[in-house]
């Protein structure tokens, strides 16, 4: 009886483990998707505001192929100067759309000081698009 017993147990553990040890390789590894700086080509906003109120600057750009969108604002240095560039965010996928169109994002600006201030998004490797906006 002792043996039927540890012969039973001993089976119950193989298929528990068997069952339960099961891979799927039906799952996927998870898509990494990769960015790149792009260009803007035109920014459209007030050229006024008062001090904390937030002002919408909507900037154009284009990806570098139509499966790219809009990822974040970034800062960009071109010699000593300073500004902001757009990152997109492309699929790691094959892209099978490959005509970009122009696509649009909006920036947000808010100072809490009066004064002129000097908005720019990179244009190209050695330009930016410059927009002042004077707060009062």
């Amino acid at each position: 009886m002792k043996s039927f017993r540890l012969k039973s147990v001993l089976v119950v553990l193989f298929l528990s483990t068997v069952l339960f040890s099961c891979s799927n390789d039906d799952d996927k590894a998870p898509s990494k998707a990769t960015t790149k700086n792009a260009f803007a080509s035109e920014v459209k906003g007030p050229a006024t505001g008062k001090v904390n109120d937030e002002l919408s600057y909507e900037v154009t750009f284009t990806a570098d192929n139509a499966c790219g969108v809009f990822n974040q604002f970034t800062e960009a240095t071109i010699g000593t100067e300073k500004g902001l560039q757009v990152e997109v965010k492309y699929p790691s996928e094959v892209c099978t759309q490959q005509v970009p169109t122009p696509q649009k994002a909006v920036y947000k600006f808010k100072s809490a000081v009066k004064g002129t201030f000097d908005i720019k998004f990179r244009k190209s490797d050695t330009e930016f698009i410059t927009t002042k906006v004077v707060i009062d």
